[in-house]
């Protein structure tokens, strides 16, 4: 029997990923988190898991010891685990759960003698910039994000180092991934270019790297493949659209897939990075949530110019681009596009 064990799988990516396993053969996909995905408000996501019997939840905390030992041999070990919303979290708590939770799948995974694992890291240790950066540039972390999940990628290549002979590991660095329940950045947009109340901050020709969910979970399985079949035992990769896609072409394209014409005005960065700051400093007191943090005014004119090189140079196939990855976001789950 083959099974896999998705450490932090009741969230968006880990979901689907199970669904993929199942799609290519593993008979059972253990979800190990926190929360089970019936604690989340996300009833598309709730619908891929309570359909599927092959699919088991099991509450854990990766932040402490994984006593859990399931009676199967584990053949896959996914660490999806992660504290990843900025802002969102004090600067302490991504570290107490990317860290942590590092060290304690690698355990266990020792434990059970689980020689491969895929761990999701994340494009952030690259750290904000114009320039392209693929796989050779040199990380840099700004945020506590980035310089935590840069630390938990050496976690797990220490644990690759103990036994190279055996174990595999590989690594993605994802842009934005957005799909089907995603409740992100992608799925605000999508609301606020339908609802009217999108607007540019002079940055049409900003690059967000950025994957469909269901993309990410081919490369992986592919990548996967490709190791075992070059008999390596380490891949590290970028996950994104190539090139990620800039602002403008995001807002034209969900205007496409939704059949609207829309012409969003442009405010000057400036004038909406004041606002945001007056607007956190009456909310924040009263602990009202709002979606104009200045954290994200900023963010949304940055670019994330990340090229996914190995997947280029290894000829990986794409099976979406983004007007049919919007196509297809639309047909499974058309009440996040009205």
């Amino acid at each position: 029997m083959r099974t896999a064990v998705i450490f932090g799988g009741s969230g968006f990516i880990g979901v689907f990923f199970a669904k993929k396993l199942l799609g290519i053969g593993f008979n059972k996909i253990y979800l190990y988190d926190r929360e089970q995905v019936a604690d989340k408000p996300f009833p598309y996501r709730k619908k891929l898991v309570q359909d599927e019997p092959r699919i088991i939840e099991i509450r854990g905390d990766v932040r402490q010891s994984i006593e859990w030992i399931p009676e199967e041999q584990i053949e896959l070990t996914a660490n999806f685990a992660a504290v990843h919303r900025e802002p969102g979290h004090k600067d302490f708590e991504y570290f107490e759960t990317n860290l942590l939770g590092a060290e304690n799948v690698c355990s266990w995974a020792e434990k059970v003698s689980c020689n491969q694992i895929i761990f999701t890291s994340s494009i952030s240790p690259y750290g904000p910039s114009e320039s392209r950066r693929d796989e050779q540039s040199l990380p840099t972390p700004k945020t506590p994000y980035g310089s935590s999940k840069l630390v938990a990628e050496n976690i797990h290549k220490i644990w690759l180092a103990k036994n190279k002979n055996e174990r595999n590991l590989v690594i993605v660095r994802p842009g934005v991934v957005f799909g089907p329940g995603e409740g992100g950045n992608v799925s605000r947009l999508i609301k606020a270019v339908i609802h009217r109340y999108f607007f540019y901050t002079g940055n049409r020709g900003t690059r967000k790297a950025g994957t469909y969910v269901k993309e990410l979970c081919e490369a992986l399985v592919w990548v996967l493949d490709r190791q075992k079949i070059q008999q390596e035992n380490f891949s590290l990769f970028n996950m994104s659209m190539n090139p990620g896609p800039s602002i403008q072409e995001y807002t034209e394209t969900v205007c496409k897939v939704a059949g609207l014409r829309r012409t969003p005005p442009n405010i000057p960065s400036l004038f909406l990075l004041v606002a945001a700051y007056c607007i956190d400093f009456i909310a924040r007191p009263l602990g009202i949530t709002h979606p104009f943090s200045p954290v994200r005014i900023k963010k949304l004119t940055r670019s994330n110019n990340i090229l996914p090189t190995y997947l280029i140079e290894n000829d990986y196939q794409y099976v979406y681009t983004l007007e049919t990855a919007f196509k297809d976001w639309k047909k499974d789950c058309p009440s996040e596009w009205t």
